[in-house]
């Protein structure tokens, strides 16, 4: 038997799974043929988010010098034309999809931040966008946080805070800049009422961090990875974590991810990288995506995997080899054109211009071992 196929036999028996529990865990969608393709789909600008909707919508977020979006009904196929958000602006990351109305929320600053903030609300799964009012209230030291640039956000899907949108944000300092590093951190805000008010998160738990992405596990603990710009940091080429246990609004037992390159390591200065976890009832399998290059440049973005939720990451593949710099990861939706794939948007040519590529776990499991804790063990029935 190839390793493929010891793999996913692995993946099963390990899940407890039987062939007829299988769909309905949702792991058999995401295997299969090792299937990989790629598209470009802008030429200029910066700034990628991709999220699926509750329709299974595929949306590509982008733009800094205005925001547009780009949907894809049919899983990543074929694409739509570019529809206006703002027409200026920089995008701020953390597009939110509410599971609970399915509405979707674009963030927009007026420029590089600290920036005034503008929040869109699409009604009709992305194609037409109308500023809403939003209010959003300030850390504990009484800092207002920055939306630019990370990761997509999150509904919340267990425990008693179920319903609550999540994204991670970050304080900028007073004014930006590398100057103000040592004071800046990450941090979320959270909605309750669908994302008209939010409430902002205590600090992580390091300074000099800032992008960062988060997800919700199968128990409801909310898994936090960031970006680090400080370079006074110990092991600053390497990506932060922590967790929450009470919904975001706290963060602990941050640590080192030794194991996760932070950008391109000849330079001490990290990346925007992407985070999703595939939507299966019980496992939780995370997908990270980064630069893999000792290069004092940005290139060779790759995308990492983790089987227990982010305390191993076991597993690596190189996506492209050329040049290329942030990225933003989501997962396709059952009974929807998107079910079974995995999105990476990520930008190209150098850093200018995007490419979105979709690929399912069949394909990811052809990388390689990093070397971080042991890939499943190798069982067949």
């Amino acid at each position: 038997m190839n390793l493929f196929r010891l793999i996913v036999s692995s993946l099963l028996v390990l899940a407890g799974l039987s062939a007829a529990s299988r769909a309905d865990d949702g792991l058999e969608a995401f295997l299969g043929t090792p299937a990989f393709e790629k598209q470009r789909l802008f030429d200029d600008q910066r700034y990628p988010n991709v999220v699926v909707t509750t329709r299974g919508t595929v949306l590509a977020i982008w733009g800094n010098d205005g925001v547009v979006v780009r949907r894809s009904e049919d899983g990543g196929r074929k694409w739509g034309d570019a529809i206006t958000v703002s027409a200026k602006g920089y995008h701020g990351g953390g597009t939110t999809v509410d599971e609970n109305s399915g509405d979707l929320l674009v963030f927009v600053e007026d420029r590089q931040p600290p920036a005034p903030l503008t929040v869109y609300r699409s009604r009709d799964d992305g194609k037409t966008w109308q500023v809403q009012a939003t209010v959003i209230g300030k850390d504990a030291n009484g800092n207002t946080p920055s939306m630019h640039m990370n990761e997509h956000g999150i509904t919340l899907l267990h425990g008693k805070h179920k319903g609550r949108l999540l994204r991670p944000t970050r304080y900028y300092g007073p004014n930006g800049g590398g100057a103000e590093w040592p004071l800046q951190y990450t941090n979320a805000i959270y909605s309750d009422d669908g994302g008209k008010s939010w409430k902002t998160s205590s600090p992580f738990p390091e300074k000099g961090t800032g992008e960062a992405t988060l997800v919700e596990l199968s128990d409801g603990r909310i898994y936090y990875n960031s970006r680090v710009h400080w370079s006074e940091r110990p092991r600053n080429k390497r990506r932060r974590e922590a967790w929450s246990d009470d919904g975001g609004v706290t963060w602990k037992k941050w640590r080192i991810i030794d194991v996760l390159p932070d950008g391109d390591q000849g330079r001490t200065y990290g990346c925007m990288g992407g985070l999703t976890r595939l939507p299966l009832r019980d496992r939780d399998i995370l997908l990270f995506s980064n630069l893999d290059t000792e290069a004092a440049h940005r290139e060779r973005v790759t995308v990492w995997a983790s089987f227990d939720g982010g305390r191993t990451w076991p597993l690596k593949r190189l996506v492209d080899a050329g040049r290329s710099g942030y990225s933003s990861l989501a997962a396709g939706r059952g009974e929807t054109p998107s079910e079974g794939w995995i999105y990476l948007f990520y930008e190209h040519d150098p850093i200018k211009g995007a490419h979105m590529v979709r690929f399912n776990l069949g394909w990811l499991l052809g990388g390689e071992s990093t070397g971080d804790g042991p890939m499943p063990e190798l069982k067949t029935k």
